[in-house]
């Protein structure tokens, strides 16, 4: 059958994606005879669509689960999405309104069905556009954070915190997001660098006529929810103001008292601070130290409501343009100053965040976050790269009580039931709740439709912080083969930013309910960046799609050109040249295999190749033990360069150009035998990063079995090559002495195939002995010969402290060839004057560090070689 010139990756993606499935090869089961290797994908929300950071992230787990699979491990790599409560609702809101239909015309049931048909639809699309990346998750195991096993999963675990009294219902300043309409936790608002104006208002005191306060605020729209000015009791430009003093509110007119408190600085702007309880935690604070009361102006969609009296119904930002503007006709603004300032934002919708007090679900976290700290800090629980330790270890000695309640309908109801009189149960379902609810009340006549439900959903991270448990219904049954086999997963790849948002509390959750960490490893990839440093992203409009750069370089392009530059914890800088250069390098694997796949063999001839197959195959296993110490360590870019060096440099450019017959010409049995066995060990250590190309040569290389692919074929193990360091040394020096023929030729512009003999002063004869068939090919010479001085009309160089001669008599104009080698003696013969001076120096060679003085000494010697070198040609000339 005749192989295809080019290799084109749309023709054999589909085809061996569909054969692994096919062949079972993804599926993952208990088996005691083997060692488990799991991991559980960082589940995408449903409302996304693959871009380029899931690119990276799943390219990572990929590699790793093949290798594992290939090691000869029970690999299961667990696929699955998360529910993403406030960007999914929001979604569906969205929908909606295009059909004109608003979310408060509906109920919660009619609304949660419109939800479920979304994301029937539209949930599972990323998870497909997975398998053209390539990734070889068992599709059978494909869970979701909201189907009923793993709702129940969430609702036994807040039932079970809550009986332990770590769950708790109470009012706290809460971060509030009025475009979701719900609270965040503190982790999910984002802040961001801004310039800010503030805005410094007059304040009149009350009873001292012309007398004024000054009092400077970023937020003038809620001056009308003030309850008193602060100022510091040590400050001297208000003892006037001690004994009892009021102020009157701009505009509103309402009078407020003046409090003392230390808080206050002196020397931050006015010194005069206005105080908000409801709008500001630190406000909040004061308020509950002296008993202030509390006078909310905001509606949960950021709108003014009816306490605030002036702007009502307005929007908050519209609010503060017309105040401002009022404020300056009534003569009350004194000045408008910007400062640099930092604006909190909700993270899935954008907008700027209210401090805002409200009645939420918390869960205590100082209990599950000392154990999650200590796991880690002693490397029970390893990040890679650790420089994120110290990130860890400041959250989790910070950490706050988590607000867990989302006011949404997507979601994980809490299971709190209210009785008639206000006092609650919390209980897995209606039927136990009736139980307590009875109990609790002494009132036995209570029927389920007396209780309500909590109207709140859990928020999302609530449900995926048991995921690695949940995944293997670790919480169904908790005995059950698969938690028992698979849990602890090994690896997690996830990105930083979610270190304490979802890392650390599965840590929690795995310590807390099956008292063991929940993996072993969490490696932390870079935030994919365009060339000006900026995340990719729709909204920029500077991330390509990762689909047309799949079906432009094909998938194993695009997997290694996200891998040729993304060290663990650092941002990579995309380039499309990195993706060109996978490309390129899958035609160089194509082109190697179609090479040795046209050779024909003589079985008359004789092994003439033994020397380049001891060198590579001294080369392949030293640069084997490199690579899965790279491995090891979770240097996954560093190994991918690794194997992409050994195929293209040394098989491709080198091993090759050794051992390739001449044009037409047959090639000998056991050097093809070797050849096409060092092939196929290369396709299986490139087979994690590139699965489809090294598939499509497995099969095209040889007749296989049914069960024989490479994607399950054993991965390679390092052997101990009798002295391959020698074997290494030796053809490093056989190569350097080609590289200065070479050289030669493409300083005079002499053709690549122009005959030329080289002459050599060595005291190495047998290097030139063994390895002259191979420097003889690769430097296309006719003949090498010993000699004791440089022969006439010739050039030299200089390679291993051997001298080595091209004599050029009719290859060269001969008088240019003098004039340019007495140019560069001269540069050579100042150079070495210049170090000389220096080693000269009597202070320089006393003072300067020891290796500083080695390196100069070294410099000499290089630039005395040279120069003779430089005279012996001219010599010869």
């Amino acid at each position: 059958m005749s192989i295809a010139k080019t290799y084109t990756p749309a023709d054999v993606e589909a085809k061996w994606y569909q054969r692994w499935q096919e062949q079972g090869f993804f599926k993952a089961k208990a088996n005691p005879r083997k060692q488990p290797y799991s991991v559980v994908i960082p589940p995408p929300n449903v409302t996304g669509v693959l871009h380029m950071g899931h690119m990276l992230n799943n390219t990572i787990q990929d590699v790793l689960v093949r290798r594992a699979r290939m090691q000869g491990k029970e690999a299961c790599w667990v696929p699955g999405t998360d529910h993403a409560s406030i960007a999914t609702e929001a979604k569906v809101v969205a929908l909606l309104k295009e059909k004109g239909i608003e979310k408060k015309d509906l109920t919660r049931e009619q609304f949660l069905e419109h939800a479920w048909e979304w994301k029937e639809k539209y949930g599972g699309i990323i998870l497909e556009q997975l398998k053209k990346l390539g990734a070889s998750c068992d599709w059978d195991r494909t869970r979701f954070t909201m189907e009923p096993e793993l709702t129940e999963a969430v609702l036994r675990v807040f039932v079970d915190l809550y009986q332990k009294g770590l769950i708790y219902r109470g009012i706290r300043m809460v971060n509030w997001d009025p475009k979701g309409g719900t609270a965040l936790s503190d982790e999910e608002v984002i802040p961001k660098d801004t310039m800010a104006k503030m805005y410094h208002l007059t304040y009149e005191v009350v009873g001292q006529e012309g007398q004024f306060l000054t009092v400077a605020t970023s937020r003038p729209e809620t001056i009308m929810a003030d309850v008193a000015v602060a100022v510091n009791p040590n400050d001297p430009r208000y003892t006037h103001l001690h004994n009892g003093a009021r102020v009157r509110i701009p505009l509103l007119g309402r009078d407020i008292p003046v409090i003392l408190d230390e808080y206050v600085s002196i020397d931050f702007g006015t010194g005069a601070l206005k105080v908000t309880p409801a709008h500001d935690l630190n406000d909040y604070e004061l308020g509950l130290k002296h008993n202030l009361p509390v006078i909310d102006i905001l509606n949960n969609d950021g709108t003014l409501n009816e306490k605030a009296q002036l702007y009502v119904g307005q929007d908050r930002f519209a609010a503060r343009r017309n105040i401002v503007k009022d404020l300056e006709e009534a003569g009350l603004l004194a000045k408008i100053e910007e400062y640099a300032s930092v604006l909190q934002t909700s993270e899935r919708t954008g907008a700027v965040i209210e401090p805002r007090l409200s009645l939420q679900w918390f869960l205590k976290m100082e209990h599950l976050a000392k154990p999650a700290l200590a796991v880690v800090e002693n490397d029970e629980i390893k990040l890679h790269p650790p420089k994120f330790k110290n990130m860890y270890r400041v959250w989790m000695e910070n950490v706050r009580d988590w607000c867990i309640s989302r006011q949404l309908w997507w979601g994980q109801r809490i299971p709190a039931y209210y009785l008639p009189d206000g006092t609650f149960v919390v209980a897995l379902n209606v039927e136990e709740a009736l139980k307590l609810a009875r109990e609790q009340s002494g009132d036995y006549n209570l029927q389920a439709t007396d209780l309500r439900q909590d109207e709140d959903v859990l928020d999302t991270w609530f449900s995926s912080w048991l995921w690695p448990i949940s995944v293997f219904d670790g919480f169904k049954d908790p005995d059950n083969a698969d938690v028992n086999y698979f849990y602890p997963t090994d690896d997690l790849v996830t990105a930083p930013e979610i270190l304490f948002f979802w890392v650390a509390r599965m840590i929690m959750a795995g310590l807390e309910y099956r008292k063991e960490v929940p993996f072993r490893n969490v490696y932390l990839t870079g935030i994919v960046r365009d060339d000006q440093g900026r995340k990719m992203s729709k909204q920029l409009g500077n991330s390509p799609d990762p689909l047309d750069l799949i079906a432009q370089y094909g998938a194993d392009g695009v997997r290694t050109g996200m891998l040729f530059s993304s060290p663990a914890g650092n941002d990579l800088l995309f380039d499309i040249k990195l993706v060109e250069q996978g490309r390129n390098f899958t035609n160089k694997l194509w082109n190697a295999f179609r090479l040795i796949k046209g050779w024909e063999v003589n079985a008359e001839l004789p092994f003439v190749n033994e020397k380049a197959v001891e060198w590579f195959s001294a080369k392949l296993h030293t640069t084997l033990a490199e690579l899965d110490e790279h491995f090891d360590k979770f240097r996954m870019s560093d190994a991918l360069m690794t194997v992409y060096k050994l195929v293209w440099d040394d098989f491709c450019s080198v091993y090759l150009e050794m051992i390739k017959p001449a044009y037409q010409a047959p090639i000998d049995p056991e050097t093809l035998r070797h050849t096409t066995g060092f092939l196929e060990t290369l396709l299986k250590l490139l087979h994690p990063f590139m699965p489809f190309i090294t598939e499509e040569i497995w099969h095209e290389l040889a007749e296989r079995s049914p069960k024989d692919y490479v994607c399950v074929a054993a991965w390679p193990k390092k052997q101990i090559i009798a002295g391959a360091p020698e074997l290494i040394a030796r053809m490093e020096k056989a190569l350097d002495i080609v590289a200065g023929v070479r050289n030669i030729r493409n300083q005079k512009g002499l053709g690549p195939n122009k005959p030329l003999t080289l002459a050599a002063k060595t005291d190495d004869a047998a290097l030139l002995q063994d390895y002259d068939g191979i420097i003889r090919k690769l430097a296309s010479l006719t003949e090498i010969s010993a000699v004791d001085a440089a022969p006439a009309a010739a050039i030299g160089f200089v390679s291993g402290g051997a001298e080595f001669f091209v004599p050029l008599e009719g290859q060269i104009d001969l008088g240019a060839e003098k004039e340019r080698l007495s140019k560069e003696l001269e540069y050579a013969q100042g150079f070495r004057d210049s170090v000389l001076k220096k080693l000269s120096n009597e202070k320089f060679v006393q003072n300067a560090k020891p290796d500083l003085v080695e390196r100069e000494r070294q410099k000499l010697a290089d630039a005395e070689s040279k120069i003779t070198a430089l005279e012996q040609s001219l010599a010869a000339l």
